[in-house]
């Protein structure tokens, strides 16, 4: 890797590089069995190219990155969510898959017309679910009907939904999440604004979708792509330990590593390992966040 003349970091691919290169050693020690259960591979573009329409070009990160991060934070598994940088062409996640000896599932972004053979080899590589964005700035509009049908078309394998959207955007999407079906699993606790009190009017929306809709899960992740005070990131610990306390059987926790698009600053992950101790407090409440949860969703036959 080189740096460029803004002291940015450039990759093997000539994209950007928004990771750490030396995490600290966790203080905090994950329960054995641990789950990072939102992680992304980037590449290596040599090999699996990033797509034409993407809206933003990272440096490699791939597979071998990923594990090796994994083991220095003393998590167990991976949950791989296809990154945007790589459209709809899912084979640099399935290749991770196939490689980590079972200990990584998959979340697929996939096409309308998708056959059922493929959805198929998918489910056979590890993949457990199919992810709807609707971050505009990431990627183009795709009509709400069409993910309604691919919802539908994944029940028959037991998949869930992963839904990213930003907070501005919860009270148009409140219809169309409560008539998904299944396990819907919302990104990074919908993007909340962690400027607003954890008990005021705009998170309480959340909260009310969450307790209104049992099969609705979240996950308390990306604390860095949140925060507005910066690292420790206590300003959005408030806002994960509130769910975590208060959903303990719907929640996940994963690094969001290797960050993708992240401007503000290149985040330690060996420090979003620490925040666990204090998002998630008591043993039994880590037992739950990191290993039975991901569990029951990723790997119900263990």
């Amino acid at each position: 890797m080189t740096a460029n003349k803004d002291n940015s970091m450039t990759g093997n691919s000539g994209g950007e590089v928004t990771w750490h290169s030396d995490p600290k050693t966790p203080d905090f020690v994950p329960p054995r069995g641990a789950v990072d259960a939102h992680c992304h591979v980037f590449g290596p573009a040599d090999e699996f190219p990033f797509a034409p329409e993407r809206k933003y070009t990272p440096g490699d990160a791939g597979k071998d990155m990923l594990f090796a991060l994994r083991d220095h934070l003393g998590l167990s598994r991976n949950v791989i969510v296809q990154a945007s940088c790589h459209g709809k062409d899912n084979s640099a996640m399935i290749d991770a898959l196939r490689a980590s000896g079972g200990l990584a599932r998959g979340v697929a972004v996939v096409a309308h017309d998708i056959t059922d053979d493929e959805l198929d080899m998918m489910h056979a590589a590890g993949v457990r679910g199919v992810r709807f964005n609707f971050v505009k700035r990431l990627v183009d509009a795709t009509p709400r009907e069409v993910f309604m049908r691919t919802a539908t078309r994944v029940q028959r394998l037991g998949w869930h939904i992963v839904v990213y959207f930003e907070a501005p955007d919860l009270a148009d999407l409140t219809p169309f999440l409560k008539e998904l079906p299944g396990i819907v699993a919302v990104d990074h606790m919908g993007r909340p604004d962690v400027s607003q009190p954890v008990d005021g009017p705009d998170f309480a929306r959340f909260v009310t979708l969450m307790e209104e809709l049992p099969t609705l899960w979240t996950k308390v992740s990306c604390p860095e792509r949140l925060t507005v005070a910066g690292p420790p990131y206590d300003d959005v610990v408030l806002f994960q330990r509130y769910l975590v306390e208060r959903f303990s059987d719907r929640v996940l926790w994963g690094t969001d590593w290797p960050h993708p698009n992240m401007k503000s600053h290149r985040p330690d992950d060996g420090l979003l390992v620490d925040t666990i101790a204090r998002i998630a407090p008591t043993p039994a409440l880590q037992q739950a966040l990191l290993i039975d949860n991901p569990m029951r969703l990723y790997w119900p036959d263990a």
